[in-house]
């Protein structure tokens, strides 16, 4: 296995202690752990492919892994935040639904006639970028609720300062909601030769 993929495989083994720190309200500062965990292995995201690029070391395992890993971690973090009233249901229900279809396609895509092997998209890469970024920031908003640097609006504390952060937070995973859509309508879009000739 190459150097890209064990940091995809590396991505995948970080999302059970990710999960134990954003449920687990006894760990001091659990919030804190869980955004450094999510960061680390957000950056193994970007550095797999960086080194795949740059050694030419890109597989067909490694275009199958660092999708699923990313899925792995995103769906992993979104569905938490749903348990801790961070992210509305609907719109994670959406995102998910989306990683199914996706995964579905490239399952069919691989057992077509042609064997294609579908690779993360532009569309896809910036919908993970986005919903990454979204769920760091939404960490970053904890964190500061946390420490009580800021508290929600709608709690209605006036021992920190006041801050929007469940509208700002709904707003972010809506962004991403919609880029979900637009970049799983273009994946159907670009490989509808391959379920046309599905059997």
């Amino acid at each position: 296995m190459n150097t890209p993929n064990k940091l995809s495989l590396m991505r995948i083994l970080l999302v059970p202690p990710f999960i134990a720190f954003m449920l687990i309200d006894a760990i001091p500062f659990n919030y804190l752990w869980a955004l450094i965990l999510f960061a680390v292995a957000s950056l193994t995201d970007m550095i797999d492919g960086k080194l795949a690029r740059k050694y030419n070391l890109i597989t067909d395992f490694g275009k199958f892994l660092d999708p699923l890993a990313d899925k792995i971690l995103v769906t992993s973090a979104l569905i938490c935040m749903v348990e801790l009233g961070l992210a509305a249901s609907w719109a994670v229900a959406i995102i998910v639904a989306r990683e199914f279809a996706v995964s579905g396609l490239r399952l069919v895509a691989v057992g077509s006639k042609e064997k294609v092997v579908i690779a993360a998209g532009i569309w896809g890469k910036l919908k993970t970028a986005v919903t990454m970024a979204a769920i760091v920031i939404i960490f970053v908003m904890q964190l500061l609720c946390q420490f009580n640097v800021i508290s929600d609006l709608q709690a209605g504390s006036s021992s920190a300062l006041q801050f929007p952060v469940s509208i700002i937070g709904n707003i972010l995973i809506y962004i991403s909601a919609a880029l979900t859509v637009i970049s799983g309508a273009q994946y159907i879009w670009h490989y509808r030769g391959v379920l046309k000739n599905a059997k």
